[in-house]
């Protein structure tokens, strides 16, 4: 659908914006025709542009009409390649973007696919239109002409450019072009390091859209919403480091989580969480490939570290330490900007769960324990005997002093559990009993000592009253507590009662009932909202758990892109965009209602992953 430009302090919204990527590195381009965010060669890379997080100094390419009225988005079917119309008094121009993939690229095998370029095609479909185009990397370029474009050099990423197009260019950074019907003006903005003849566009295009598609057929259709399944599933990929599976959080570093807030994160790396539930999901939608791939990720990453973390960059390094970017505003002001994650050094007890949790998954999909891997588990195992009766930061990463977190419990029974199921089924040395034994006794003093008479639920932590907390709704999916437990049901209730936003949409938590160090408000948190989906078919709800999923599938935007956090105002996008999480959670959700009309009752039990 058409729609005008709506700026606000000269900033579009998140959601209109599309993302392209090539399994390295990934921008975001806007319904204006600027990429207004791009990292490569990797996505923790320092941005070439971020006019996403300072429109004045943040950097930008454009490539956009002048006088454009209307525009709107659409990605070619089943594909990582981003179109955008923009449509002026006098005509209607169609831009084509993608990050290019070499000729018979397979998406699927763990092997660069990219080409390292960006491909930026403008085609005039209708009347006549003049574009502006403007290369303006962040921290500036400097150019030089060459027979098929410019070479630029930006000092402050430490990248060598090279700027190919199909008609001459005055200058990189400020040239206009009129074209007339069926005219089309393509750049490629090339950051490898290869020394190739420059390509037809065409083809190059072809190839990648044949990848995407070929790679797009794997996943399952026999889903509700299959439509936005297979673009969840796409954009996981574009989030995925191709060389060893990681998956990034998301695109984006310090977009706000409230509008001229603080909560201003950079979630470009990768969570151990992360692994536990995408692996899951992607299995069951038909990309085992994808699914193995984090899981030896996550795997590597734990056993290479003598103290378990619960993020790190997607080599399976600590990520830099969290800095404060005092050049730029912030999207629509909302400073700081940040770089690096400043949770990699927190203490989160639930990382013992979720390393055990991908252990399992991983000796599911047939994955082999050497004995140090094994020695490295089972001493984790151990460790969360312990670890969950001290104070911690929690899933939600709190910066305060910790406190017990329920769920950072249960994720030490989920150790317990794990662990003690794989010694039993691949007779690993251990005590598996007494892991085991442990892992029901702390069910039980969960349901015991995380419930509040008062609030008739679980609440936040243990051994003292406590606000409720929505990653609680969790605990079915980790197979902690099953979801029609009276307790989970309780509890499910109150959350839904007390932590609603409207719209099918949750709060994770009220600040003024959960301390977290920053006392300010925030968005409703979408994955929640898919979390209670699945209690709700767990608990035999289907017709509720259905419709609850249709309403928060309309929260996508026009391109099937979900963010971190909506604002219940207006529902608006806020957080860092595309949040791979929230993808995830439609993606699980989707497979539980599937299975449910199925009439296969919801797993809440390990036993299950092994079918």
């Amino acid at each position: 659908m058409w729609q005008p430009h709506a700026r606000d302090q000269g900033y579009l919204p998140i959601a209109d914006h599309g993302l392209v990527g090539d399994g390295r590195g990934c921008a975001l381009v806007g319904r204006d025709g600027a990429v207004s965010f791009l990292c490569v060669p990797r996505f923790d890379a320092p941005p070439l542009f971020a006019s996403l997080l300072d429109r004045n100094n943040g950097g930008s390419f454009v490539l956009t009409p002048e006088g454009v009225r209307q525009s709107r988005q659409r990605y070619l079917e089943d594909t990582g390649v981003l179109v955008t119309e923009m449509r002026t008094a006098t005509g209607i121009v169609e831009v084509t973007d993608a990050f290019l993939l070499k000729p018979g690229a397979r998406l699927e095998e763990d092997t660069p696919a990219g080409l390292g370029e960006l491909l930026r095609r403008a085609r005039v479909t209708h009347g006549t239109v003049t574009l502006r185009i403007g290369v303006h990397p962040r921290g500036g370029a400097r150019g030089q002409r060459d027979n098929h474009g410019w070479h630029l050099i930006c000092p402050r990423q430490g990248l060598a450019l090279h700027l190919h197009t199909s008609l001459p260019l005055t200058a990189p950074d400020n040239t206009t072009l009129t074209l007339h019907q069926g005219e089309e003006l393509s750049l490629g903005l090339r950051w490898s390091a290869r020394r190739a003849a420059p390509h037809r566009f065409s083809d190059a295009l072809d190839d990648t859209i044949r990848a995407w598609q070929r790679w797009s057929a794997q996943v399952v259709d026999d889903v509700p919403r299959a439509d936005l399944v297979r673009r969840s599933a796409i954009t996981l990929k574009l989030l995925d480091h191709i060389e060893n599976g990681a998956i990034v959080a998301a695109a984006t570093s310090s977009l706000p989580e409230r509008i001229g807030g603080t909560r201003n994160w950079d979630y470009r790396y990768a969570w151990i969480r992360d692994a536990a539930y995408a692996v899951f999901a992607l299995r069951r939608i038909g990309l085992p490939m994808e699914a193995g791939g984090f899981l030896h990720w996550a795997l590597t990453a734990a056993q290479g570290h003598p103290s378990p973390r619960v993020l790190y960059d997607v080599d399976g390094l600590p990520p830099p330490p969290e800095t404060v970017d005092e050049e730029l505003e912030g999207y629509r002001g909302s400073a700081p900007v940040r770089w690096g994650n400043a949770a990699a050094e927190q203490i989160q007890h639930d990382v013992y769960g979720e390393i055990l949790d991908c252990a399992l998954q991983w000796a599911a999909t047939g994955g082999q324990f050497n004995r140090e891997l094994w020695n490295r588990l089972a001493e984790l195992a151990e460790q969360a005997r312990t670890a969950w009766r001290h104070p911690d930061q929690g899933i939600w990463e709190v910066r305060t002093t910790g406190r017990p977190f329920t769920y950072s419990a249960a994720m030490c029974q989920v150790a317990l559990d794990r662990a003690a199921r794989l010694a039993r089924r691949l007779n690993l040395p251990g005590d598996a009993d007494i892991w085991a034994r442990e892992a029901r006794d702390l069910t039980e003093r969960i349901l015991r000592d995380a419930w509040d008479e008062r609030a008739g639920a679980l609440t936040e932590h243990l051994g003292a009253t406590g606000g409720l907390d929505a990653s609680l709704l969790a605990l079915p999916l980790r197979r902690v507590v099953p979801a029609d437990h009276p307790r989970m049901v309780a509890t499910a209730q109150a959350i839904t009662d007390r932590l609603g936003a409207g719209d099918g949409l949750l709060y994770r938590y009220l600040p003024k009932d959960f301390s977290d160090g920053l006392d300010q408000p925030e968005g409703a948190f979408l994955l929640c909202s898919f979390w209670l989906v699945d209690n709700l078919a767990g608990q035999g709800r289907t017709d509720e758990a259905t419709e609850l999923f249709e309403q928060l599938c309309t929260h996508a935007n026009p391109l099937g892109l979900l963010p971190e956090q909506i604002d219940p105002g207006d529902g608006s996008f806020l957080g860092n965009f595309p949040q791979g999480l929230s993808h995830v959670g439609l993606l699980s959700s989707a497979v539980v209602l599937a299975r449910t009309q199925r009439g296969i009752r919801p797993e809440l039990s390990t036993q299950a992953w092994f079918q």
